[in-house]
């Protein structure tokens, strides 16, 4: 028999049963692209979620590989990513996706259009065997200086927001891929990335109701099986924690108020909001407390210890009598829930509205499922100028304004027109810029070629905006690109707005600058 700090006993089995439990709750992450001895062994111990990152993926074989050598080990794993599709890819991270993000989707506004691009990503994902998808975000960007949110919302209108959220859960989760909404109770009023320290948002309560719980509201309704919870303090609803270590949050008004009885999954517990205030095993604990089911943890923090150090913080805690046993208990059942459902199958049907989706999008091009990433770019784009535009027949000099990457995106996936115009125009070259004296050095760069200067979130970055002053000063014909927020007056004598920066985005923008 073990004495427990209460005074009271347990035996070998309830003992095991708490760490199991403890174990249950961790999405951790892990190095390499394939599974380290330490993730095998704590899969046998009782842990049965893992996230994977693009560090993890090398090619759709490799993934498939992977996800069989976890499920080796457990059958009934969850596999977690965080693909987006559009600028945060993990699938394709070393290409760029094959997939717009939410806000080209929002800019299109056809959400039969947006279910079927989220089915068919979700069908590369549980083809790959992924069956949990941290996605989509439900954050209403209605603060233009946020740096963390912008093109990974549908946009600035809630009501927009929320029914291309429903179409989205509806159309990933059609695939088998459980969708994880995120990032409750809403992170598009920021202009401080979570990634770095705590934000904050100041709205009354009938501004967050009719703004920031809308979408979440529409994701629930659809049937989202995971919420992620975002490291934001909100004063109006918990003045003292933020909304992942909150219990009027995650259990008061998540799941009292909207009813909702899906698994709770925190936001990376390693990003410094929590970690530089809690510490990440002292916020695991709160976390569970407050409502949440799961800790994800990994995307900077991927070993054993990290493992180690989080279940024997919950273990510790359930002794002391910080953590109810019964809310651990609970947390781990809701994980083991999910896993079953997955590994069911009970979600590889195709709804009637995604059929109904497909023969609509089908009735005007011969779409497949291949293409229907970049059949949904070309829709995306906003082009200005046009009528006065002659393609280009000659190479052009491509200047891409570079601003500092967004965590969540990463630094190393590929973004831009230049690779897809040099395909079109061979010759073409390109180089990364930034800071006050970028308008010169593309100009000496280009010499006499074209240039075609591509920003990000233009309005954001006042060097950025000078730049193209300078540019379009000195040569009125340059062709302008944004691939983030257009939230700046367009200019130049072609303005594209692409509304994000995946691949296809850059592929169907090269297809009107270069007439192909």
């Amino acid at each position: 028999m073990t004495t427990l700090a209460s005074g009271t006993t347990a035996s070998h089995s309830e003992k095991d049963g708490l760490t199991r439990d403890a174990l249950t709750v961790l999405q951790p992450g892990f190095p390499g692209t394939t599974a380290p001895d330490w993730l095998l062994r704590r899969l046998g111990e009782g842990l049965a979620s893992v996230g994977l990152f693009g560090r993890n993926i090398a090619s759709p074989d490799q993934l498939s590989s992977l996800t069989a050598q976890l499920r080796s080990e457990r059958d009934d794993v969850l596999v977690a990513i965080d693909e987006e599709g559009g600028d945060v890819t993990r699938l394709e991270a070393r290409t760029g996706s094959s997939f717009p993000g939410n806000h080209a989707l929002g800019a299109v506004d056809d959400v039969n259009l947006t279910r079927e691009v989220a089915h068919e990503l979700g069908r590369r994902l549980a083809e790959c065997g992924v069956n949990l998808n941290w996605a989509p975000s439900a954050d209403v960007n209605s603060n233009p200086s946020n740096p963390v949110i912008g093109v990974r919302s549908f946009g600035a209108d809630p009501e927009l927001v929320a029914r291309h959220t429903a179409a989205y859960v509806t159309g990933l989760q059609s695939a088998g891929v459980a969708a994880c909404t995120k990032h409750f109770p809403g992170h598009g009023d920021t202009a401080v990335d979570s990634h770095h320290a705590l934000p904050r948002i100041d709205a009354d309560s009938p501004v967050l109701e009719r703004r920031e719980l809308l979408p979440f509201r529409a994701a629930i309704a659809a049937g989202s099986r995971a919420v992620m919870s975002a490291h934001i303090l909100v004063p109006t609803l918990d003045p003292d924690r933020p909304a992942t270590l909150s219990l009027s949050i995650l259990t008061d008004l998540l799941r009292g108020r909207l009813g909702y009885d899906g698994l709770i999954v925190t936001d990376g517990m390693e990003m410094q909001a929590i970690a530089a205030t809690y510490g990440i095993e002292r916020g695991s604990v709160l976390a569970i407390a407050a409502g949440a089911d799961a800790i994800c943890v990994g995307g900077g923090l991927a070993d054993d210890e990290t493992v180690r150090r989080l279940r024997d913080a919950l273990v510790g805690a359930v002794r002391s009598g910080e953590l109810p046993e019964q809310r651990l208990a609970e947390a781990a059942e809701r994980v083991r829930g999910l896993a079953q459902w997955t590994a069911s199958g009970a979600a590889a049907s195709t709804p009637d509205e995604v059929s109904a989706s497909r023969a609509s999008t089908a009735s005007t091009a011969e779409v497949t499922r291949v293409d229907i990433g970049l059949v949904a770019a070309r829709r995306a784009l906003t082009v200005t100028g046009a009528d006065d535009f002659t393609p280009l027949t000659e190479p052009p000099y491509v200047a891409l304004l570079t601003p500092v990457a967004n965590i969540a995106v990463g630094d190393e996936t590929p973004w831009g027109v230049a690779a897809e115009l040099a395909h079109r125009l061979p010759g073409t070259e390109t180089a990364g810029f930034a800071g006050e004296d970028a308008g010169g050095a593309v100009l000496k760069a280009a010499g006499t070629r074209r240039i075609v200067v591509v920003v990000r979130d233009e309005h954001r970055h006042p060097w950025m905006a000078a730049t193209l002053d300078t540019l379009l000063a000195a040569r009125p014909d340059t062709v302008v690109v944004e691939m983030g927020v257009p939230q700046a007056p367009p200019r130049g004598a072609l303005h594209i707005a692409t509304h994000g920066a995946a691949r296809v985005c850059g592929h169907a923008a090269a297809e009107v600058i270069a007439g192909t």
